[in-house]
């Protein structure tokens, strides 16, 4: 019998090798796609043969398209009746255009053949469709397609997520949320990279949709490549989210991570950012004082910077001020960002009012220094610059700051007592209204037209990709059945018959091998387990004994006594249990209290201790060895704490790890391992614990059983080496 597996087992070998062998190579293998069309008209070429070195051999269907078998190094030989033939070195795993001129002429001599990539022209068509954006839309979109289209029936996944991801930054800057959203998703599932991840967060919090935001990024953080930008980005969008949702805390810990990175990168912008964010959600908070000190922060970078950026920040903080009733520090932020724009809005500054916003204008700055002064019962002073406002906004054509100021300097000529000019101008406020009414229906027009063009560009969009998906679905069917035919040859039926036969022979003795082995293993476990175990009560009983020892040496027969019948208690239940591989967790935290209350009453000097229990842990599921937490506490005590000057503590903690497992912590703030050993007499250096060799051999032999049911970690409590942490990680039997 023996010599017969040992045939079996060689067969098994031989064939477990040539398999390997084939795998291996076969592990180089890919797919390669190809389309072969006239240059000038784009039409495509059917009929071209491809083939290989390996002996792959395919013809281009109908659309000119192919897919062969191939590795890098390989050489594809391209051969048609009117085509000279061509040679093309296979070194990337990428889709091939193969071009060629005048394919129609008889003359061989006048055509040429290429194998550009497409990649170019495709990179062009997305920088005019991002040169078009603000201005042309409709024309940004036509681009869009057209890369779209360049790529064929078949066009390769990180183009097509590039074309997806720019037509979602068209979308979001025309604040078609929606729209850029479906996009950028569109890529991501083409090809997922971090800059369309920032793209589609940022359009999740501008939809208030932060729990998709937090989802979609956390997964982020742990990429170390990511470059210094696009991690301050990643920290600054996470904290918007995290500030949507409320937590004020967690957004300003992200905010700080961001800007610790632009701060070290010297990402001028992101810190101003940063720290103008940070001073938001601190005044949210009521933190102002927190609050001023990053807005002076951002206002002095910011300063530094752009005059437009220094002006954005200047009205933050200006808003700020309002928000604080700090009306005359408004007041003067206000009036010095009145000088900065008329400095930006000068000929040769080039700053569009886009580009400001729509905030940030003459006439809505001096309406917001008006009602400054009103909050202080300043009417003289509000109404020249009310005056203004409205003179601004109606040589801007700004209907709605018009209305609004006109309506407050009504209200200051009342409060004044001039009835007169109150009625005159609260006349003109109703005319503005009328005339404000008629523009909204205007807008509303123009926005409905709006949103019904992008809607049909949308759809042709859409349309073109669901007719490249299903030309790629019927072109992937016409390969696979080929593929199908090719590789049904009798050499890869012999194989295929000889792995089942070698299986089925593996699977017998792999069965009966298993069966014996894990009985066997079983027999030796019991043996072995019940071997420590009957070393481990007479270890314990020693030790506790010597306890008793010390106590009758002080003639203190009163504790002594007290101490041996605490002791004969715990050593009735520990004699019960030790036939017992596992006993209920309950049960030993009986015994590991009263172990400690032993403890405890001779170090009473030296020790406090605390056992708590969570609430949620459900003690009684749970089992462990009996005695496995028990040297673990002694070593804490006698190692540890015995030697501090001071008071120190002892700490059992049980909490929920899962939902199936637990966390049973034991940490003292002991002298620390490393002080221990050093203080060690030369024969304790001669000896390690016989107590905890004895429970790593239960420990490794009960996992080895019962499938990794206990895992222990010990580690120091602090960084400078004091104290010791014991984590048992206890999984509950299913």
């Amino acid at each position: 019998m023996k010599i017969y597996i040992n045939y079996i087992l060689l067969f098994l070998l031989l064939g477990t090798l040539t398999v390997n062998s084939q795998s291996q190579s076969d592990a180089l293998k890919f797919n390669l796609k190809g389309r072969v069309e006239v240059r000038n008209s784009g039409r495509p070429i059917s009929g071209v043969s491809i083939s290989n070195d390996m002996g792959a051999f395919v013809i281009t269907n109908g659309l000119g398209e192919f897919e062969i078998r191939t590795r890098i190094g390989d050489q594809l030989i391209i051969e048609h009746d009117d085509i000279e033939t061509l040679r093309y070195d296979v070194e990337k795993n990428d889709d091939v255009l193969i071009l060629v001129e005048d394919f129609e002429s008889s003359s061989i001599g006048s055509r040429s053949k290429s194998l550009p990539d497409i990649s170019v022209k495709h990179q062009q068509l997305l920088d005019s469709a991002e040169e078009n954006k603000a201005d042309d839309i409709e024309r940004s979109i036509d681009l869009v397609a057209q890369s779209i289209s360049i790529l064929g029936k078949r066009g390769r996944k990180k183009e097509l997520a590039r074309s997806l991801s720019k037509l979602g930054e068209i979308y979001q800057y025309h604040k078609q949320l929606d729209l850029a959203i479906d996009n950028y998703e569109d890529a991501l599932e083409n090809n997922k990279t971090i800059a369309t991840s920032l793209l589609l967060a940022k359009a999740y919090n501008l939809t208030s949709r932060y729990s998709e935001t937090i989802d979609l990024l956390n997964p982020l953080l742990e990429i170390k490549s990511m470059q210094p930008h696009q991690s301050a980005v990643l920290y600054e969008l996470l904290g918007d989210a995290n500030k949507g949702e409320g937590k004020d805390r967690v957004a300003i810990e992200l905010y700080n991570r961001g800007l610790l990175i632009a701060d070290k990168n010297q990402l001028t912008p992101k810190m101003i950012d940063l720290n103008s964010k940070i001073a938001d959600t601190y005044s949210l908070g009521n933190q102002s004082m927190e609050a001023e000190a990053y807005y002076d922060n951002s206002l002095d970078l910011a300063n530094q910077s752009a005059p437009k950026r220094a002006l954005q920040e200047k009205e933050k903080v200006a808003d700020f001020y309002n928000t604080k009733s700090r009306f005359n520090e408004e007041i003067t932020m206000r009036k010095s960002s009145l000088e900065e724009l008329k400095k930006i809005k000068s000929p040769n500054a080039g700053v569009k009012r886009l580009e400001l916003g729509d905030t940030i204008t003459s006439q809505r700055i001096n309406y917001k220094i008006a009602n400054a002064y009103i909050s202080q019962d300043k009417y003289n002073e509000a109404i020249p610059f009310l005056e203004k406002s409205i003179v601004e906004a109606g040589s801007d054509d700004d209907l709605v700051v018009q209305k609004d100021a006109t309506r407050k300097l009504s209200e200051v000529y009342k409060v004044k007592g001039d009835f007169t000019k109150a009625l005159d101008t609260y006349q003109n406020y109703v005319a503005l209204v009328d005339s404000l009414y008629v523009r909204k229906e205007q807008e509303i027009s123009r926005a409905t037209r709006f949103n019904r063009e992008i809607a049909n560009a949308q759809n042709r969009l859409t349309g073109l990709e669901q007719e490249r998906e299903l030309s790629q679905s019927k072109y992937d069917l016409a390969l696979t059945e080929q593929e199908l035919v090719q590789e049904s040859n009798k050499r890869q039926q012999l194989i295929i018959y000889s792995l089942i036969f070698g299986l089925l022979l593996t699977l017998l003795a792999v069965f009966f091998f298993y069966r014996s082995n894990q009985q066997q293993k079983l027999a030796n476990n019991l043996l072995a387990l019940k071997s420590l175990r009957s070393q481990m009560n007479p270890h314990f009983i020693f030790n506790a004994l010597n306890s008793v020892n010390n106590f009758i040496s002080k003639s203190d027969e009163r504790s002594a006594n007290r101490y041996l019948s605490d002791f004969s208690t715990l050593m009735r239940s520990v004699l019960e249990n030790s036939e017992e591989d596992f006993i209920p967790l309950e049960k030993e935290l009986q015994q590991l209290e009263l172990y400690i209350k032993l403890e405890h009453s001779r170090f009473e000097d030296k020790f406090d201790y605390r056992i708590d229990v969570d609430e949620n842990v459900q003690v009684s599921k749970f089992q462990i060895p009996p005695m496995l937490l028990q040297p673990y506490i002694e070593n804490a005590i006698w190692h540890g704490l015995r030697y501090r000057d001071e008071k120190g503590e002892l700490l059992v903690t049980v909490k929920e790890n899962s939902v199936d497992s637990i966390i049973i912590s034991i940490t003292d703030n002991g002298i620390g391992r490393k002080k221990s050993a050093e203080i060690k007499t030369q024969n304790q250096r001669k000896q390690k614990s016989k107590g905890m060799g004895i429970i790593k051999k239960r420990v490794a032999i009960l996992n080895d059983m019962y499938t990794d049911k206990i895992d222990i970690k010990i580690s120091d409590l602090q960084a400078d080496g004091i104290g010791t942490k014991v984590l048992f990680i206890l999984k509950r039997e299913k």
